[in-house]
């Protein structure tokens, strides 16, 4: 075979050349297309196409509404079309009341802000200055929390104290601090700082730090103070959840002038049943009593309550000067995650649910009942795989 000659040659180096680049593609297609990768991202991550409902987190009401768009627009599915390796432009009609509309974020937004509220923080339709958009940016960057088993325990704690009026809210004011430990509602979720890095002095030499932020729907945020700071203030309803009232609850003696308020007892089931028989030894009741806890036990064995069975007291502890419903409601609380779940039928076959008979040791009660009355009760949480109170979950610096 004779070797082929320069112009041969070139023909076919020519089948090799990198193609000739394209122009780049304007501004409002690079934001399409980045818009449309946010959803893809979603979608891979949760499984399922962004939906929209006042249950679902905004940002995915965002994607939900930014996605009826561009199936609504034809420009839009033939930029996006080669890339929709999900089929997600497919999956829907196109809705031709929407074809004219402009397809860009602000447009979204603005969609989204009549769907929330004008005020609502996340409402991002008049984003300018790069500060705000880097605080949009880092209430947006949420990230599923993968230890939130950890904190789940303390956010029931707190919804319990502000239910018990332990805990008071307060509205978030320009003053305010940001401080690992403290609980925030933002945007309508309790927010935990779990969290603080070392502080820094920011370019307008401000002093800043990065925090992990928890939120109560298992998410997670590691946004800067003043980024959580300045939301906290737009949001007409954030607020700071206050620490429990500092001080003891009660006291376990009386003084001059002081009345009796009643009796916490903790009482334990003679019942034969074998699901109260097998864990006789941890299993107790507790309550609290205005008067004898004689007389209050005296009908146990006709009582669905006292699970139709005699008991016997083998705790009780004096209080003076406090409500004794809330105090119940604390301790009731507090060992939440031992309640005893059993059905029992009272004298008439009807069915009941006894709600204050816990697995719990006394050792535990009585730890419990201290750190009530010096008001440290705030600070642990009761664990059932270790049978005993924990301090709250703080992470490891």
């Amino acid at each position: 075979m004779s070797d082929p000659d320069l112009d041969e040659l070139r023909a076919e180096l020519d089948g090799f050349a990198q193609p000739e680049k394209k122009a780049g593609r304007p501004a409002r297609e690079e934001r399409v297309i980045a818009g449309f990768e946010e959803i893809q991202n979603f979608v891979e991550k949760h499984g399922r196409t962004p939906q929209h409902g006042e249950d679902r987190d905004i940002f995915e009401r965002l994607y939900a509404v930014r996605l009826d768009r561009l199936r609504a627009q034809p420009e839009c599915r033939s930029l996006l079309l080669p890339m929709d390796r999900q089929g997600l432009l497919a999956s829907a009609p196109v809705a031709p009341d929407a074809a004219e509309d402009e397809m860009d974020d602000d447009a979204l937004r603005a969609a989204l802000g009549e769907m929330m509220g004008a005020d609502d923080i996340t409402q991002l339709r008049h984003v300018r200055t790069n500060v705000e958009k880097r605080v949009a940016e880092e209430i947006a960057n949420r990230e599923p929390c993968e230890d939130f088993q950890h904190f789940r325990p303390l956010f029931e704690q707190v919804q319990a104290e502000l239910s018990s009026g332990l805990r008071q809210t307060k509205a978030f004011e320009r003053k305010s601090e940001i401080a690992p430990g403290r609980f925030y509602i933002l945007g309508g979720q309790k927010a935990y700082v779990a969290a603080m890095e070392e502080p820094f002095v920011n370019e307008h030499g401000y002093t800043d730090a990065r925090l992990r932020v928890i939120f109560d729907n298992g998410t997670e945020s590691n946004l800067l103070m003043r980024s959580l700071q300045r939301a906290l203030q737009k949001d007409p309803a954030g607020r700071r959840i206050l620490d429990p009232v500092a001080g003891p609850l009660f006291a376990d003696h009386s003084e001059d002038g002081d009345e009796a308020s009643g009796t916490i007892y903790v009482l334990r089931s003679r019942s034969d049943l074998p699901e109260i028989a097998a864990h006789r030894d941890v299993l107790h009741k507790i309550g609290v009593t205005g008067g004898s806890v004689e007389q209050r036990i005296a009908n146990a064995s006709l009582d669905p309550t006292f699970l139709m069975a005699e008991v016997e007291v083998v705790a009780t502890y004096k209080l003076f000067n406090i409500s004794r419903t809330k105090l119940e409601n604390l301790i009731h609380r507090v060992f939440a995650p031992a309640r005893l779940d059993v059905e029992i039928k009272d004298r008439f076959g009807q069915a009941i649910v006894p709600r204050e008979w816990f697995l719990v040791p006394l050792s535990a009660i009585d730890e419990a009942v201290k750190r009530i009355k010096d008001g440290t009760i705030a600070e642990f949480v009761y664990d059932p795989g270790r049978a005993q109170l924990i301090q709250a979950y703080t992470p490891a610096p």
